[in-house]
Parts: C-alpha cells; sequence; structure tokens
C-alpha cells in the first residue's frame, strides 16, 4: 500500500495531475502514510518560494452583509451579533499600523455591505494606494457586477478573493439559500480574471453534505480557472446558524489538501489560514508544513474582532497587530521558515 501512495504521489509531483480516484486516495491518505505527500509538496514549494512567507494584513472593515448563507456567523439571518463597519479613517488607521509593522499588502475582506456605495470602496482603495504606493490592496467583499469589479480595478484594487466553496451545484445549494448560485459565484470569477485581476478562489474542508467526489469537483475547477490564490480551511460549525451542530472539519483531511494543491498548483499562493490554528494549537505551522506560504494576521480594531465572527472559537480576538506579527514570525521560524517584507506577488514559474 504504501508504495503506491508513494507512486501516486510521485506521478503527481512530475505531472502536476491524476486520476479521480487517486485524487480521493490521497485526500484520505491515513497519517501513518503522509511524509511522502508533505515532503513532495514543500520539496516544490521550495522550488518556487524558497522558505519565505508572505504576511497579508487583514481588515475586516464590516460585518454586514445581505446574505444568509447557512454555515457563516455574520449571515444577514443573525439577529444576535452586533454589526459594525469601519470609517474609511479607521481603515487608514489600520493600514498605518501594518506599514509600520513590514505588511506590504492589505486585505479587505467584508461581508456583502449595501451600506459602501461602489464610490465608496473606489475611494477607500485610491487613498490606500495613494498614502500605500508600494504596497498591494486585494479586496475580499463577495459578488458584483463586472463593471463594479472594473471600477475596482481602475481605483487600484489587483487582487481579489472569491472562494467559490463548492463546483457541486447541489451541494452549493445545500450550503446557501435559493437567492444565490454557483453560476453567478463562478462567473464572477470568470469576470475577475479577464479585467486582471490576481483572483483566488477556495473552499472550506468538510462543509456539511461535502463528499470526496465534491472534493474531486472542486479540484477540477480549479484546474479550469487557475488562480493565483488558493484558499481552504476546515469548516468549523457557528452556534447561530442552521449547521450549528454539524462536526467540523478534519485536520488531517485539510493538511492532504493542501498538500495536493501545492502540486497540483506548484506556483500558488495558499494561505495557512487562521481557521487551522483554530481547530489545533499549531495547525498554522502544520500548514506551512504542509506547502502552504502565506498567513494572514489580523489588523482590524481590537475592539470590533469579536463581532467578526463567521464560525465560533476563531483565535486571535485580542491580539494587537503588534503582538500578532511578532507571535507568528516566532512560529513561523520554528517550522524553518521566514515572514518577509514583500508585496508577494505570485510565481508562475521558476
Amino acid at each position: 500500500m504504501t508504495n503506491m501512495f508513494k507512486d501516486i504521489i510521485q506521478k503527481l509531483y512530475e505531472t502536476q495531475n491524476i486520476t479521480d480516484d487517486e485524487i480521493k486516495l490521497l485526500i484520505d491518505l491515513p497519517e501513518s502514510e503522509a511524509a511522502p505527500l508533505r515532503e513532495a509538496a514543500l520539496k516544490r514549494r521550495r522550488e518556487y518560494y524558497g522558505n519565505d512567507v508572505f504576511i497579508r494584513g487583514l481588515i475586516e472593515f464590516s460585518n454586514y452583509c445581505k446574505n444568509n448563507c447557512y454555515y457563516c456567523g455574520i449571515r444577514a439571518g443573525n439577529t444576535q451579533v452586533e454589526r459594525y463597519h469601519l470609517t474609511k479613517d479607521q481603515i487608514l488607521q489600520c493600514c498605518d499600523t501594518g506599514y509600520t509593522l513590514s505588511f506590504r499588502t492589505f486585505v479587505l475582506q467584508g461581508g456583502e455591505d449595501l451600506s459602501y456605495s461602489d464610490d465608496d470602496i473606489c475611494d477607500i482603495v485610491s487613498s490606500i494606494k495613494k498614502a500605500y504606493p508600494d504596497c498591494a490592496v486585494t479586496l475580499s467583499i463577495g459578488e458584483k457586477s463586472k463593471e463594479t469589479y472594473q471600477a475596482y480595478f481602475d481605483a487600484g484594487a489587483t487582487r481579489y478573493l472569491l472562494r467559490h466553496e463548492t463546483a457541486t451545484p447541489d451541494h452549493y445549494a445545500h450550503l446557501h439559500p435559493e437567492s444565490m448560485s454557483l453560476e453567478n459565484r463562478k462567473q464572477c470569477l470568470w469576470n475577475l480574471k479577464s479585467i486582471g485581476f490576481q483572483v483566488g478562489a477556495g473552499f472550506m474542508v468538510g462543509s456539511p453534505g461535502q463528499t470526496l467526489d465534491c472534493l474531486v469537483a472542486d479540484l477540477r475547477f480549479l484546474q479550469e480557472l487557475s488562480p493565483d490564490m488558493i484558499g481552504i480551511g476546515p469548516f468549523i460549525p457557528h452556534a447561530q446558524t442552521p449547521f450549528a451542530h454539524e462536526p467540523q472539519g478534519s485536520l488531517l483531511r485539510t493538511l492532504n489538501l493542501l498538500s495536493i494543491l501545492r502540486l497540483m498548483f506548484p506556483y500558488v499562493l495558499l494561505p495557512s489560514t487562521t481557521a487551522l490554528g483554530t481547530i489545533d494549537p499549531i495547525g498554522r505551522e502544520l500548514g506551512l508544513e504542509a506547502g502552504a506560504n502565506v498567513v494572514m494576521p489580523n489588523l482590524s480594531p481590537v475592539d470590533v474582532r469579536k463581532f467578526y465572527a463567521l464560525y465560533d472559537n476563531k483565535i486571535c480576538m485580542g491580539d494587537e497587530a503588534a503582538q500578532c506579527i511578532r507571535c507568528l514570525g516566532m512560529r513561523v521560524k520554528c517550522v524553518g521558515f521566514r515572514i518577509v517584507e514583500d508585496i508577494g506577488n505570485v510565481r508562475r514559474s521558476v
């Protein structure tokens, strides 16, 4: 059995592709057999990125959302969450703090908050670019029209994160209300690519109703899309959602998928997420050892972080930004990597 796994891993390393059945075997690779997969992913990651880990300054600027996704703690139907949104000045203050701490990418993430007009978002983006011209601005604010995405791009946002969540229509319908569609989500990603954004997609691991076939479909869709960044993390339930009592996603399966993604997409920017650190005390370190090369510390004001709770028990809710980056820097160093002061663009070739 071990030799079979090794042969599949070697095939994936050499060709960046394997059969659906072989993918399924690697997704559920037992811990006792996982070392060759981790080693291959780490070797490939070092060929493209060495030991560098890129940091992204996450600014969670609003927890208002018009959508009602069944897995999300800031869903519109959650009447128990305390809502907030940051002003432009507050966002710029977060950027100022981050710049001083060597962040060169700012990620503005929020729910689909209708209180910000397109002009408001463009003004915020252009103000950040004017103040910090050597930095990248990433947006993660959901589904918009192609015209709106173009306006964001023209204002200076060059990266956009939009997890597709699942490439299987029935599974998408299980996770989202009827007002949302997988077709529109995918079209948004294609629109972003056509405009010229560096695009990030991704999915939760272990979301309710997910099967191995769903995960294979996710990987095949990502092959078609060829995104610059792929964000995955374990599903973690939130108490005020319909999935409150569903089991959380598997750490092992998430790590296996990180390694598979690194081998299928050698160039990709692959975060080791906060969700990984939430389900395991050294989850983010394990993610880096599985092939990830990005971490996203939180630059949001400490007094609002607890309200941006997509899932329960999220870590780093009370850490000041400086404290957070020092801690993360030591954690990264302990597993043989180094945080770099770099805008961290994708490297599609070596």
